[in-house]
């Protein structure tokens, strides 16, 4: 019969966690090079030995005090749910800080094994790592790995089924000294009268927690027949205190260690070093981020086009093929200019989408996206964003709803929320579509790179303005300080830039299959219907729909066939592009040369439509994220509201600007 194990990866942001996992379980998860990727657990099986061992990917964390809402996923995890061992994997080339985590877990007497990974990145700087001494201190096994490369993991989990089997384990604990010990004592003399807690908890370690004034902690006693004690003992003492003083004690304990088991070359700069002077630099630092950007969307459009034209061309003849083979007429209208010109007007950007993607995994990879999160900190902490907020903001270029997601990271319930409402304006790749069609359109390939490059830096800019604006205002406080490891620079493998460029790409794909599909149907009968109305006329129900909002955008010179795509542009962004082509038709023309031969359309008026997909309230999905993470209806329709307003202004004095330099709109 197979044995069952189930164990958790547990460590800091940065360590290769994620990779790991994925060297062990097979899974295709996305790798982030930043902290704060992996928010929710991720699970996966592999077979070892005879043993079938259930894998928990847990949230990066640097300590096992709850600051943070992916900080209490990790630890409830393994104090609620017991694995039968923890692998907590360590960066090799930062073994200071990551052994903080590894002395609180040990508090816990969960069984623990050390994965001691990046260790070929150490070893290629010249450190050298004495794993046997280690293991002995930390009482506790100590395996080498590389998980980019799947080196150690046969060891690893071998280690772990010997861990998981063997009792009894560890129990090596901090000293706090003196005056902390006995505050420990006492406490845990007062819990020992909590029957249910003494069954579920270690004592030792919930003392611990509650002289560092863990809250979460607290509250677990609360019920509890000695919650009156606990407080009367917390009241008279300064938790702050002893938590800097643990803390301290800690490190100390670290500090002894290290020296003993771990030789460091101390040469004084290495290339990554060199590097980061540049990159990192505080005037330089911005430049260089923006000239990456720019250059990124000048060569998605560049590679792209050859490949857009030759899609585009091939739907437009496809849809001409179908509307003129095929009976009856409204069949052949459904499928030519329903289907084809609906999903397909979406299709046509997928190079865009996936070149795009490409070029942001590389710089993903590469560590570099890290050090722009670092660059952009000390700007947005002066407008009161806390420098975290740089982190799901960079996420929102791929998705909002992951970067909502994200934010889980951040400690404080303002400065969480505040980045939940400014995270709609980051520019995601669903509304790429939009500016690839109208820039490309109305702009031409030599401009439309730059058109694309403002909107996000537009976005960008509103979702700072709006914070300031919130901070000062309805959310008023202090923005929390950023502290942040670098990971080291590392060459992305081909394989992993594809993989990730895939995994993001495909879900755009499968939009153009559901979503997209649905709403270009639903466009197709409003247009087509009433009977015997011309189809996508002003007279059908689109145009009734279209004329009804039409007054509400027509000073900014939209018209009703752009109110009805607007319209449904709230399921998903794409859907702005399908439903202007299902309206317009495909027939012998493609949908950019439909929408130049529209006297209701001018370059201005494409740059003020496209400001207004760029601000106007999010997707369906992103608000059903924010409602969940808010968990207020309030917040919810807030963000649609000044979402709303907000693109109608800008929209408005973008496009009137534009119309002035251009001459008239």
């Amino acid at each position: 019969m197979t044995k069952q194990i189930r164990i958790a990866l547990a460590g800091n942001p940065n360590v290769g966690k994620t990779t790991l996992f994925n060297a062990i379980t097979g899974a295709r998860q996305h790798v982030g090079n930043w902290p704060g990727v992996t928010v929710e657990k991720k699970t996966g099986r592999v077979s070892h030995n005879g043993y079938e061992i259930e894998v928990v990917d847990l949230p990066g964390t640097y300590s096992l005090t709850a600051y943070s809402a992916d900080e209490v996923v990790a630890r409830d995890f393994i104090l609620e749910e017991k694995p039968d061992v923890v692998v907590q994997v360590v960066d090799a080339t930062n073994m200071e800080r990551n052994l903080y985590l590894t002395t609180q877990l040990s508090e816990l007497r969960s069984p623990v094994v050390i994965a001691l990974n990046m260790a070929d990145m150490a070893e290629a700087r010249g450190d050298a790592i004495d794993r046997d001494r280690l293991s002995a201190f930390l009482e506790m096994p100590v395996v080498r790995t590389v998980g980019t490369r799947k080196d150690g993991i046969s060891s690893l989990l071998d280690a772990v089924i010997e861990e998981a089997e063997t009792s009894p384990h560890h129990e090596h604990t901090i000293g706090y000294g003196d005056d902390a010990e006995r505050m420990i004592a006492s406490l845990v003399g007062v819990l020992e009268t909590d029957q249910s807690l003494a069954a579920r908890y270690p004592l030792r370690w919930l003392a611990v927690k509650l002289l560092e004034g863990d809250e979460d902690v607290l509250a677990r006693i609360q019920e509890g027949p000695a919650a009156g004690r606990v407080q009367n003992i917390l009241s008279s003492i300064d938790t702050d205190g002893y938590e800097a003083t643990m803390a301290d004690k800690r490190y100390e304990a670290i500090a002894a260690i290290l020296p003993q088991v771990r030789t460091v070359n101390t040469r004084s700069m290495n290339s990554s070093d060199i590097i980061d002077r540049v990159v990192t630099d505080r005037y330089l630092g911005i430049p260089i981020f923006l000239a990456l950007m720019w250059g990124a969307f000048e060569l998605t459009f560049t590679v792209a086009s050859p490949f857009v034209t030759a899609i585009d061309t091939a739907i437009a003849w496809l849809a001409e093929a179908v509307a003129g083979s095929i009976e009856p007429a409204w069949l052949a209208s459904l499928l030519g200019d329903g289907i084809i010109g609906g999903v397909g007007a979406v299709l046509v950007f997928i190079p865009n989408i996936f070149i795009l993607f490409l070029i942001l995994s590389i710089l993903e990879d590469t560590g570099y996206l890290a050090r722009a999160a670092f660059v952009m900190d000390r700007p947005m902490h002066a407008l009161g964003l806390p420098g975290k907020s740089f982190i799901p903001m960079l996420i929102g270029f791929g998705c909002n709803v992951p970067a909502i997601m994200a934010t889980r990271t951040i400690e404080g319930e303002k400065d969480r929320l505040l980045t939940i409402l400014i995270n709609p304006f980051i520019s995601c790749s669903a509304r790429l579509p939009v500016y690839v069609l109208f820039a490309g359109a109305f702009f031409g390939q030599q401009a439309a790179g730059g058109v694309v490059f403002f909107l996000y830096v537009l976005g960008i800019v509103v979702a700072i303005a709006s914070a300031k604006l919130f901070r000062s205002t309805i959310l008023p406080g202090e923005s929390s300080p950023f502290i942040m490891e670098m990971p080291p620079y590392r060459i992305p493998t081909a394989l992993t830039s594809l993989i990730h460029m895939w995994d993001k790409g495909s879900m755009y794909i499968r939009k153009a299959g559901t979503i997209i599909l649905f709403g270009a149907v639903v466009v197709w009968v409003l247009a087509s219907f009433p009977y015997g109305v011309e189809y996508g006329s002003a007279e059908s129900l689109a145009g009734s729909l279209g004329h009804l909002i039409e007054p509400l955008v027509a000073p900014l010179g939209f018209d009703w066939k752009v109110s009805v795509a607007l319209i449904f542009g709230f399921l998903a962004k794409e859907i702005v592009v399908g439903s202007l082509g299902v309206l317009y038709g495909t027939g012998e023309e493609s949908l950019s040369s439909a929408l130049l031969a529209d006297p209701n359309l001018s370059a201005a008026t494409a740059l003020a439509l496209m400001v207004f997909v760029l601000i106007y309230t999010p997707c369906l999905a992103t608000l059903g994220v924010i409602k969940k993470e808010t968990g207020s209806w309030k917040w919810t329709g807030f963000s649609v509201a000044y979402g709303l307003i907000a693109a109608w202004i800008l929209a408005f004095i973008v496009g009137h600007l534009a119309g002035i330099f251009s001459g008239g709109m």
